[in-house]
């Protein structure tokens, strides 16, 4: 490879003394899950080898707990039997790229991990937790400290050319740094010298097990988001004592589980955090990585220009794309599979149980079981339909050397994305349309838009196989006055097709019903799109920087002023389906806006008074000038249909095969599993 004149600082090596990483990129640390499953280290070892192959210059693991008590899920590393399963893994990534720097991070869950051993420096739960801690006594502390450092020592004999040690997200040592959470009156507690002392103590253990000629990163929540958090003096004066402790880099994190900020998700804007890395960088002398929405390279360049850090953590991205370096370093950024910060297949399955992978790459954490699909004979293969599960058929059968045909009726790719693309904080999903634009013309797929699909056209292209990915037709309820011109459908209220009114009902709480709320609801620049913007929705204050880094004062947020009303028929709380690590925010928005959420709705009819309802069996009308219908949708296989009518073969995916509720993770998962069978 040679030097990109586009990214001159993001491929510009980084001498750290003992040792130099080839350029200012790594993949950050996230769990994946694997180390519990069958063949772990292996899928694993095949997983961070493609990502080594991909140009990154530095890797860092998934947390690893050294020792039980830490367990928050993952293998720990504490014995050399142990340390032999990681080598599986470090050897494959030093034999696919022998310049590629591995590192593993130390996890201590502390509060957070999952079992009654858990411990902390005082009997604090953790609101993310079903556990109470344990009180870390004077010789469970040095048990602690003891099994740091075993742990760092066990990763340098398993091949690692490193460790990071989590400090943040409310994990063990950011437990002791806060007051809410550290109560001890002891040399471990009380003043913030004392507070200091565990985390500042493992970094020198860690150090003095390991060695100088050893990568030590520190990972600092530089921005806790957490009222009564840590003050920007108190971080400045732990990075520097880890410094001085031993580590080469910090890393700094904008994240405590608890804190009701979103860092992470799609309506956060792209390196909305950096400039608190920059200023914290100023303050110490070790190389210091940024983190957070940085998904593209352009991006990771104009952080690195501002001086917002020395390193770019891009961790999601790289389960996006494995070579999303390679392909910025050869121009190829067209190519890149962006990462749309949606977090459903990544974080969500981490924080439920489940192997992770990426909603716009399903082969990540799976690349050995989809490396053993059959090898394909090339076929004349029709897609019909060129939403998220017919574009991702396409396009891996055409990888595959098929020959794709590929028709929609509308005028553009892209199916349900291009609803989705139209909601505030959802606009990287046209990221995702221009990736596949992209593989069509480079696969040479044979795009036929505006064009009805029958029968008769798939007998005259003699193909061997065909794929209906026809996707899915609002239902229509079977209710009194559906026609009325009250009611319209949300596909409608999306294209803009429909006036809204100023009184509104939105019938159905799935993902789309919360999505036509924040669409209806919102005025102005998308907070997304504005970190301005961003920081006021959420009380985030990044010039005064106060504790935590948030205002402790409820934020305000702008709303278009319509009084609108979200019902669902079940029981259960409003939101409670929509996804684990995002949800929370969708929700908390819509409150803010002032959006009533009701439960346990039967609906009766809709006429000129508007919506007839029974809530828990009592009659209401809900006065409103407009009903948004999202009542669920169902398959549409009239296609399909014809085609079985006729006898001919074809395969039902996405949308059309099941549509209980929009799931593009499911589709495009589906549609690839499916499409490495061909042969």
């Amino acid at each position: 490879m040679t030097q990109s004149t586009r990214y001159p600082k993001l491929f510009t090596p980084l001498d750290l003394g003992f040792t130099t990483l080839k350029n200012r990129v790594l993949m950050g640390s996230m769990h994946t899950g694997l180390e519990e499953t069958e063949n772990g280290f292996e899928r694993l070892a095949a997983y961070y080898a493609e990502r080594a192959r991909g140009g990154v210059g530095m890797i860092i693991t998934g947390g690893i707990p050294p020792n039980f008590e830490a367990m928050g899920g993952g293998a720990k590393l504490s014995t050399p039997e142990e340390a032999a399963e990681h080598r599986i893994v470090t050897e494959a990534v030093h034999a696919a790229d022998p310049g590629v720097k591995f590192v593993m991070q130390i996890l201590h869950s502390g509060p957070m991990a999952r079992t009654p051993l858990c411990v902390g420096p005082s009997t604090v739960k953790s609101r993310v937790s079903p556990f109470t801690p344990n009180a870390l006594d004077e010789d469970g502390i040095e048990k602690q400290l003891s099994d740091f450092a075993n742990c760092a020592a066990m990763a340098k004999l398993a091949g690692y050319d490193g460790v990071e040690i989590i400090g943040s997200a409310g994990y063990l040592l950011s437990t002791f740094l806060v007051e809410r959470t550290n109560q001890r009156d002891d040399q471990w507690g009380g003043s913030w010298e004392n507070r200091k002392r565990f985390p500042l103590e493992v970094v020198r253990r860690v150090r003095a097990a390991v060695g100088d000629d050893f990568i030590v990163i520190f990972r600092i929540a530089a921005m806790d988001m957490l009222q009564d958090g840590l003050a920007w003096e108190e971080v400045v004066d732990l990075a520097k004592g880890v410094e001085a402790a031993g580590a080469t880099i910090i890393s700094t994190h904008f994240c405590w589980h608890e804190a009701q900020v979103p860092t992470i998700a799609t309506m956060v804007p792209r390196a909305a955090f950096t400039s608190v890395t920059g200023r914290l960088r100023k303050e110490v002398s070790v190389p210091v990585i940024t983190s957070n929405r940085i998904n593209m390279p352009d991006v990771a360049e104009a952080v690195l220009a501002r001086g917002d850090g020395d390193l770019i953590s891009m961790a999601r991205p790289m389960l996006a794309d494995p070579y999303l370096v390679q392909k910025a370093l050869e121009g190829r950024e067209d190519e890149i599979n962006t990462c749309i910060a949606c977090n459903q297949a990544c974080l969500d399955h981490t924080f439920s149980g489940q192997v992770s992978s990426c909603l716009v790459n399903p082969r990540a954490c799976n690349e050995t079981l989809l490396d053993e699909a059959v090898t394909p004979q090339p076929q004349r293969v029709a897609v019909v339909g060129a939403g998220p599960a017919g574009l991702a058929y396409a396009v891996e059968a055409a990888k595959r050397g098929h020959k794709v045909a590929l028709y929609d009726a509308a005028g553009e790719i892209g199916g349900q994305f291009n609803l989705a693309k139209r909601i505030p904080g959802k606009e990287e999903f046209t990221e995702t349309l221009r990736y596949f634009r992209r593989m069509i013309e480079l696969h040479s797929i044979d795009l036929h838009l505006d064009t009805r699909v029958d029968a008769s056209l798939l007998k005259r292209g003699v193909y061997d196989r065909i794929v209906v990915a026809t996707g899915i037709e609002p239902r229509k309820p079977d209710l009194e006055g559906v026609d009325h011109p009250k009611a319209v459908s949300y596909i409608d209220v999306i294209m803009g097709r429909k006036d809204v009114g100023q009184r509104v009902a939105i019938m159905g709480a799935g993902g789309i019903g919360f999505d036509v709320a924040e669409l209806i609801t919102h005025v102005g620049t998308s907070a997304a799109m504005d970190v301005d913007v961003f920081a006021k929705e959420w009380g985030i204050d990044f010039t005064n920087h106060p504790r935590g880094g948030v205002t402790g004062v409820t934020p305000e947020v702008a709303t278009s002023g319509r009084e609108v009303t979200l019902m669902q028929r079940k029981t259960d709380p409003v939101g409670r389906g929509l996804g684990k690590t995002t949800g929370w925010t969708h929700k908390l928005t819509l409150q803010r806006r002032g959006v009533r959420m009701i439960n346990g709705v039967e609906y009766l009819r809709i006429d000129d008074e508007g919506l007839h309802a029974r809530v828990n069996g009592e009659p209401r009308l809900f006065e409103v000038d407009t009903v948004i219908i999202c009542a669920g949708q169902l398959p549409k296989r009239d296609l399909y249909d014809q085609l079985v009518s006729e006898g001919m073969q074809a395969e039902l995916i996405g949308g059309a095969f099941e549509a209980t509720e929009l799931d593009a993770k499911r589709a495009i998962n589906q549609a690839v599993r499916l499409a490495v069978q061909v042969g």
